[in-house]
């Protein structure tokens, strides 16, 4: 592949992972292929993964970096206290108003005009089935649907949006693989925020889920998506080896974990994505190109 590539085969997708500031990884990811022009045609993520992604289609290279590492320790961030006072440890407001507002502005007439479709996948709270909202149709209300897609069980209310009570689309479709493909990508390139051989456990907090939430399709959907995970992670490394798929992922278990507040950390995980793509390039380019 040449230093400069672009995607042209509108049956390519790109899938992205959550996984919270585990997304740092993705973030590197990014950035790497937008230094090297290499846009693929269709994007769907959920939460960290959309928030990245979203960046990717407004061109804005440095945004994630900023976004997740340099503003990680402003105390709107995250707040163990305000956790304490309303249940809500990310700062949603900051995230999804303050932040693309006013401090590291989202250039929205890029993002709109860009020709890639993009995807959001949310959980709908009644049902616990994925809900998809697509660029086109919602591009004006993008920020809120980025926020329910990142908005966490236990650590951030719900998103009223559309008729629907949504929260976060790592819940109904943690890697929104069979999305994509629904959507006629049957090449598609997977960013994941977990090593190879992860499996995804059980919860333990089951009993606190049932008694807290009135959304039982919600809850039904939190205890059932460790084998959702598990399934579709199967799935994806079975397209891998049909050379269907064409994964990037860490070589190794992550430090970091979902609320990472450490930037050196953060900055590690950033550079480990950028390495890793920077290492797949040559493999990548013959994917995009067969």
């Amino acid at each position: 592949m040449s230093d400069k590539k672009e995607a042209n085969d509108v049956k390519t997708g790109l899938v992205l992972e959550g996984g919270g500031m585990r997304g740092v990884f993705t973030a590197g990811v990014l950035r790497y292929l937008m230094e090297n022009d290499i846009y693929i045609p269709y994007v769907v993520g959920v939460s960290a993964g959309a928030c990245n992604g979203s960046s990717y289609i407004s061109r804005q290279i440095e945004r994630n970096r900023i976004v997740n590492i340099d503003y990680i320790t402003h105390p709107e961030y995250i707040s163990v206290k305000r956790y304490l006072k309303s249940r809500e440890l990310f700062g949603m407001d900051f995230l999804f108003n303050k932040l693309p507002n006013e401090l590291v502005p989202f250039d929205f007439e890029t993002f709109g005009s860009a020709q890639e479709k993009f995807v959001v996948g949310t959980t709908d709270c009644a049902t616990g089935e994925p809900v998809y909202f697509e660029k086109s149709d919602y591009e004006k209300d993008m920020l809120t649907i980025l926020r329910a897609s990142s908005s966490l069980p236990f650590m951030a209310p719900e998103v009223e949006f559309d008729g629907r009570l949504l929260m976060d689309g790592g819940i109904a479709d943690p890697i929104p693989i069979r999305k994509s493909e629904a959507d006629g990508n049957m090449k598609n390139v997977v960013v994941l925020t977990r090593n190879k051989g992860y499996q995804k456990g059980k919860p333990s907090f089951g009993w606190l889920l049932k008694k807290r939430s009135p959304h039982q399709g919600l809850v039904k959907a939190i205890l059932e998506r460790h084998i959702t995970y598990n399934r579709t992670l199967a799935y994806i490394e079975e397209k891998e080896d049909k050379g269907e798929i064409f994964i990037i992922r860490p070589e190794e278990k992550l430090s970091v974990g979902r609320v990472e507040r450490n930037p050196d950390k953060l900055s590690r995980l950033y550079q480990q994505g950028y390495e890793q793509a920077e290492k797949l390039h040559d493999d990548l380019g013959k994917f995009l190109s067969k």
